[in-house]
């Protein structure tokens, strides 16, 4: 387990990302959702990662039925506030928003001091816990004034109250992110898709500030919702349809992994966990099955010359760390 920053939360190197748990995309069945916590714990992992958004809080309700049975102080748990959950009177479902769950509630952008204590609430009645170990500001890329005005203070003073283990900011962006690094008392900022073996923008700026000032960082999206994972069946990048240019880079970074008997998915894990800012890495999964391929490939070393070869191709940088 490795703490965040200076709070007092700490993770594991692999963790689990519940979005899937939310009916992410298609429909997952409580008793699926229930056996990928549970395979997760089988492998070690003892971080898990939630969110309101997903699902319209099914994600959080699953997740905290399926941890109750283990005790409590031998996980971590994070969730996000700024979008706050209303009870919605539409009919259909939030499809729009990427779940496959009735629209029975609507997500209001709310980062003032009232909304991040209401929303945090909420997600303690969900999960079914009394705490939270990590809460993130989620996504406040178009709310920058109210969250730095008013959502990072009324975290700080969660934090100060003992409510929460540890606090940050967790986007699909690093502008925003560094600015957290630099100008707040953050413990850990939450990165996905921005440091990955296609796009490793996060090294420019994020990552040297969190290293240098103590902030730790999770990345999310190593696989950038699929092309990573296998470039072939899953030709998405940041959840649409891929560039052909980056679709021909993941085929191209596959093919050296085959030549040195390693797996793409393997190796996109192992990059982003090699950074000494990172400290873990979160692998989403919808199944047992996926949880255990997930901590298979983590284990699974990467050798020397499958690196050495992609910077001679030019396909990664030559100072990344890997």
């Amino acid at each position: 387990m490795t703490r965040l920053g200076r709070g007092g939360a700490e993770v594991t190197s692999l963790g689990l990302g519940a979005a899937a748990l939310g009916n992410l995309y298609t429909p997952v069945g409580d008793e699926q959702a229930q056996a990928a916590v549970r395979a997760a714990w089988e492998r070690g992992i003892r971080y898990f990662d939630t969110a309101p958004h997903y699902g319209l809080g099914l994600s959080e309700r699953r997740l905290g039925a399926a941890l109750r049975e283990y005790d409590r102080a031998a996980y971590t748990v994070s969730t996000k506030v700024g979008r706050r959950l209303e009870p919605a009177d539409g009919t259909g479902d939030d499809l729009a928003n990427g779940f496959a769950v009735p629209a029975a509630h609507r997500r209001v952008w709310d980062f003032t001091a009232d909304g991040v204590r209401r929303t945090l609430e909420a997600s303690l009645e969900r999960l079914g816990l009394d705490r939270v170990d990590i809460v993130y500001l989620h996504d406040p890329d178009d709310h920058a004034e109210e969250a730095f005005r008013e959502g990072y203070p009324a975290l700080e003073k969660l934090r100060a109250e003992g409510v929460v283990g540890a606090i940050g900011a967790g986007m699909n962006q690093t502008e925003m992110l560094a600015r957290f690094v630099r100008d707040t008392d953050v413990d850990v900022v939450l990165c996905a898709g921005r440091y990955t073996l296609l796009d490793q923008s996060a090294a420019t700026e994020l990552l040297p500030e969190a290293l240098q000032r103590g902030v730790s960082v999770v990345i999310g999206g190593a696989f950038n919702s699929g092309l990573l994972a296998d470039p072939a069946r899953h030709p998405t990048y940041d959840y649409a349809e891929a560039p052909r240019q980056l679709l021909d880079r993941a085929l191209r970074m596959q093919a050296v992994a085959e030549r040195h008997g390693t797996t793409l998915r393997a190796a996109a894990l192992a990059f982003c966990s090699a950074h000494p800012a990172v400290a873990s890495v979160l692998a989403g999964a919808r199944s047992a099955a996926e949880v255990h391929d997930c901590a298979d490939q983590f284990a699974t070393p990467v050798p020397d010359a499958f690196w050495r070869e992609l910077r001679a191709m030019g396909l990664l940088p030559p100072e990344a760390p890997s």
